[in-house]
């Protein structure tokens, strides 16, 4: 499964992307990423009580954000591309 991080996350994780092997859903998927890359994106993927999906969190499973699939329990391939953004405002 290809991985790709944007913004504060590729700052994060220190690459751009990645394959990783397909975890069954993207809540392990985010698991997996704390695990490995620490508290900084711990504190970034998931909420305070670490019980759900930060608001600042922005997960796409091949373009389509997870809002509108399966939340955190989208279930995910090997054949699968998942992009982590973080919230950005401008203006």
């Amino acid at each position: 499964m290809k991985l790709k991080f944007f913004a504060t996350y590729r700052d994060i994780t220190g690459c751009k992307e990645t394959d990783v092997l397909a975890p069954r859903d993207v809540w392990a998927l985010l698991l997996l990423l704390g695990e490995r890359y620490g508290i900084r994106i711990r504190r970034m993927l998931f909420t305070p009580d670490g019980t759900g999906i930060g608001e600042n969190a922005i997960v796409l499973v091949n373009g389509m954000s997870i809002i509108h699939l399966s939340g955190k329990d989208t279930q995910l391939s090997e054949a699968d591309v998942v992009c982590i953004f973080p919230m950005v405002a401008g203006g």
